[in-house]
């Protein structure tokens, strides 16, 4: 039986809710940072982060910014913390919740299934619309990550994307590079794009821009891995017959295992008319609808007699964050997260 579920999934104000889409919305250069930290059984903390990002240092809300959704999952003690604002602003934001997060969380006390380096793991800025271009947003990645370094030193970063000059390598092949996948615990020989040796508390932290990236996790009723292995395998982009735009892994989780997907967007005209696209500097990107994924798993898992429980949309897709990104940021909601109820522990 299928059963999908959102978190955080996007439903368009109506005109009873209070909020309207007001003409503050219009004309901003905004993108989300997806940022990824290693913590998700203190709840506590992953709120402290999340305000962090919202507040200003000295009090009061940070205008112009929404911290959109939390996606907490206990058994990969790992969280997703939706950041939005315009380009020129969003550096403040999460470089207030990366300084919070590396006070808060030390990734040698981390135990989960999903793989990490760093307490701040994953810093990703997307732009969420045609003013804002991805070089803009991998100068921004850099600067952040620069910042970041200097203000808690110990912290050091690898660049990803855009922001990965002149190279702009994808984020699984940067992973591959550095031992992500492996779950290396022994820095001590990694060159850092910026940085000096990383700190065992800290460890490496990935920062960098592309087109925007869903995360849509499928569970698959077995507990064996070998099972996931291979329907992960079937469904990766580089495999002969995946999917566009792909990378995935096959995890245990609760009691069975999960096929958690990053399904990134893909530059060109879609192959379907069902599949939604969107345009970033003049170009155009399309991405696979997670109803395709959840599809694929099922047949491939077929294979095998094991059957597909369900499927979990992470937050939103590309056009969801910017329609939800401009109300919030136009009706001044710092904390649209308490609203969603997105955070999951």
């Amino acid at each position: 039986m299928l059963i999908w579920s959102w978190a955080g999934q996007y439903c368009r104000p109506s005109s009873t809710t209070g909020h309207q889409m007001g003409p503050l919305a219009a004309g901003r250069r905004l993108v989300a940072c997806l940022l990824n930290i290693s913590e998700a059984r203190n709840r506590d903390a992953v709120e402290k982060v999340a305000r962090a990002a919202a507040r200003k240092r000295h009090g009061g809300w940070r205008e112009g910014t929404s911290v959109l959704n939390i996606f907490s999952d206990r058994d990969y003690n790992r969280s997703v913390i939706t950041i939005s604002a315009s380009v020129e602003s969003v550096g403040e934001a999460v470089l207030s919740a990366c300084e919070e997060a590396c006070r808060l969380v030390d990734v040698r006390n981390h135990i989960g299934v999903h793989p990490c380096l760093g307490a701040v793991d994953l810093i990703p800025l997307y732009p969420l619309g045609e003013d804002v271009g991805l070089e803009e947003c991998g100068i921004e990645a850099r600067v952040l990550a620069a910042r970041l370094t200097e203000l808690v030193p110990g912290t050091a970063a690898f660049y990803f994307g855009s922001a990965d000059m002149p190279l702009h390598r994808g984020l699984a092949q940067r992973r591959k590079e550095i031992g992500w996948f492996r779950k290396t615990t022994d820095l001590s020989c990694t060159q850092p794009d910026v940085g000096g040796r990383p700190q065992s508390r800290y460890g490496l932290t990935g920062v960098g821009a592309s087109p925007y990236v869903m995360n849509c996790n499928v569970t698959i009723t077995t507990e064996d891995l070998s099972i996931g292995r291979k329907v992960a395998s079937g469904l990766r982009e580089s495999t002969p017959g995946g999917l566009p735009g792909v990378q995935v892994l096959a995890l245990p989780h609760k009691g069975a295992v999960e096929i958690a997907c990053n399904v990134e967007s893909v530059q060109g005209a879609p192959p379907a008319e069902h599949w939604p696209s969107f345009s970033v500097g003049g170009s155009t990107y399309y991405h696979i609808p997670a109803s395709l994924i959840s599809t694929r798993v099922a047949e491939l898992a077929g294979q095998h007699g094991v059957d597909m429980e369900g499927a979990l949309l992470v937050g939103f897709t590309p056009q969801e964050c910017r329609l939800l990104a401009e109300h919030a940021i136009s009706q001044g909601i710092g904390e649209y997260w308490r609203e969603q109820h997105g955070a999951r522990m």
